[in-house]
């Protein structure tokens, strides 16, 4: 048995293109941030500049909280302070001190639970001071006793409400502050891993017992359970459109162990592999009907083929792409391996062919139980869930433009429609394939548009190629 997020095997193409806790009393409570009520659809008319984009690259990493990578980052919505100060904390029930956020330098974190319960927990009604008590309950003498190595096993508190700088994490700052970042992101629910990446592939995440999309009832926990490792997944993504409309897409994945547990409540469990043929939460699309129907299973792909594809130019109109445990910065990931590896996307992208016409989106899937000062908007029963960092990456990306408009992953399904669907949506009353979705995410007025992101009337950006491994304060 291994605790959460064991590092997987890393293969060696990808190896080959890779190249003090303070705690001060008197504080006050978290600052809820801004929120937004429930938004009605709205009709949308896709840009006329989105036409130079012909490639979509969508990059999913794990587990990290907006405040957690920039919540420093000059110009976002950061973390609250005063004269360099954190003005805001998180009850430590342990010690019956209130902890504010601390610059953490450590490669390896542990985070904390973030399952449902736990993104209500941390939430806390609005508050957002429930992320020390979740983890210090999370990090129990038992757990420790099994998972002696964890680092939120040691030292006076959990690692939770630590953040990092520029120097700690250089590259990421660079796509920041040359390109765009996005800081009012949020996970599309509020839950884990396996519903964030259904979301980000469908819109939705459902329970289905039988093959008709009707019959499917939402489920923002599930629906994989130790009891049920092969779900009906009958609802509508979006490949399904993709391929109606013939325009390519692939997703590639790293073979290695998975992220995370399968199971969310899950303290351990025996690592899993995955790779381009094994269906899981962090490889979702085997499972779904339309996928097996349209004859496209082959479209998920090792992430070798990523790379050879952007050096050759042969980049399918939408890629997404998703790590094994060790790239993945779920803690005890290491960050550093997790910024060398997108680095090494990055870089694929921007030295091939195809970067004059490419649309790249970067993003955790969930904040990992990691500080974060932004209460989440309300804008169905599942979501929005908590705020994670976000960067768009571009010849056309804006240059040094940070994004405000109120955002989760059913934006970038919402510019995959606008740019090659004509601004078709993944609608139940409108696809074919009626289901029981709470709502149509991408159609929500709340929702904003990534096409602000870009100038298409500036001049294309040249490449930029980053070193894998740069010079960080990482420890």
């Amino acid at each position: 048995m291994v605790h959460r997020g064991r590092h997987g095997r890393l293969s060696v193409a990808v190896f080959a293109a890779l190249g003090v806790v303070l705690v001060i009393n008197g504080c006050t409570p978290a600052h809820p941030g801004r929120a937004a009520a429930e938004s009605p659809t709205v009709s949308h008319r896709p840009s006329a500049g989105l036409k130079k984009i012909k490639h979509v690259v969508v990059i999913m990493q794990e587990n990290r909280s907006f405040d957690s990578y920039f919540g420093t980052f000059p110009g976002a919505d950061g973390i609250p302070m005063k004269g360099g100060a954190p003005t805001v904390c998180a009850p430590d029930p342990a010690s019956n001190q209130c902890i504010k956020p601390f610059h953490d330098s450590a490669d390896v974190n542990g985070g904390g639970p973030h399952g449902k319960q736990d993104a209500t927990a941390d939430i806390n009604g609005g508050k957002m001071d429930g992320f020390v008590k979740a983890a210090q309950s999370y990090f129990s003498p038992a757990y420790c006793t099994q998972v002696p190595t964890n680092p939120s096993c040691h030292g006076p508190a959990v690692d939770v409400m630590g953040f990092r700088t520029g120097a700690d994490i250089p590259n990421y700052w660079k796509y920041a502050r040359d390109f765009v970042l996005q800081d009012r992101m949020f996970q599309p629910d509020a839950s884990w891993s396996l519903p964030a990446h259904l979301f980000q592939m469908s819109g939705w995440s459902a329970l289905c017992p039988t093959h008709e999309p009707e019959d499917c009832t939402n489920d923002d926990v599930g629906p994989l359970t130790p009891a049920n490792q092969k779900p009906i997944f009958a609802w509508t993504d979006m490949t399904y459109l993709l391929h109606k409309n013939h325009v390519p897409w692939a997703y590639y994945i790293v073979t290695g162990n998975e992220p995370d547990c399968r199971n969310p409540g899950a303290v351990t469990c025996t690592p899993i592999q995955q790779d381009s043929r094994t269906p899981g939460p962090w490889n979702p699309l085997p499972n779904f009907d339309t996928v097996k129907q349209d004859g496209e299973l082959g479209n998920i792909k090792s992430v070798e083929r990523f790379y050879a594809a952007a050096a050759t130019g042969t980049l399918p109109a939408v890629s997404w792409v998703t790590p094994s445990a060790y790239l993945s910065e779920h803690g005890p990931a290491r960050i550093s391996d997790g910024q060398a590896y997108v680095t090494s996307l990055i870089n694929a992208v921007m030295q091939g062919p195809d970067w004059t016409s490419t649309a790249i989106f970067l993003a955790w899937d969930d904040w990992g139980g990691f500080y974060d000062h932004v209460k989440p908007p309300v804008v169905d029963i599942n979501g929005y869930g908590l705020r994670v960092p976000a960067l768009v990456i571009s010849p056309y990306a804006k240059r040094g433009y940070i994004d405000h408009q109120t955002l989760s992953f059913d934006a970038y399904n919402k510019f995959i429609e606008d740019v090659f669907l004509g601004g078709q949506r993944l609608d139940p009353r409108t696809d074919g394939r009626p289901d029981r979705r709470p709502s149509v995410r991408e159609g929500l007025a709340i929702l904003g548009d990534l096409a602000n992101d870009f100038d298409f009337s500036q001049a294309p950006a040249p490449p930029m190629h980053l070193p894998v491994h740069p010079v960080s304060a990482l420890r």
